[in-house]
């Protein structure tokens, strides 16, 4: 059956990242970007999609639109972008938090559920360290 009948959205976004990993090696793209490649996965596999975009990034320029702290945790610049609709009019601010340690792990903590969570904040601190 055709994979598309076949394959969640998860796998999907699995096989995606799988292509591009494979054609990154024989391609001179330069720029690669993954909008929510890691969509309807999380935990471990998480880790495993930051880690093959990591690792991809070696030899191109990879942009990543995620909501996994697994992924952001990985990369070597992080950004927030945060939109805000007022009425009709739409503003998107984008933030750098990736040269200051205790602002990347409040947005990883954010990302994991709570800022100010103690727990959020000590394995924000460990997904940094891994």
């Amino acid at each position: 059956m055709p994979l598309v009948k076949i394959a969640s959205s998860g796998e999907l976004a699995r096989v995606m990242l799988a292509l591009k990993t494979v054609l990154a090696e024989v391609d001179d793209i330069p720029v690669l970007v993954f909008d929510e490649v890691d969509a309807n996965v999380g935990g471990e596999i998480g880790k495993v999609v930051g880690a093959k975009m990591a690792e991809i990034a070696q030899k191109h320029q990879v942009f990543c639109v995620t909501h996994l702290p697994q992924v952001a945790a990985q990369a070597d610049h992080h950004f927030v972008v945060e939109k805000n609709q007022s009425g009709s009019r739409a503003v998107v601010t984008i933030d750098s938090v990736h040269g200051d340690k205790d602002q990347r792990i409040g947005e990883l903590a954010r990302m994991l559920g709570d800022r100010n969570a103690e727990s959020a904040i000590a394995h924000a601190g460990e997904l940094l360290n891994s």
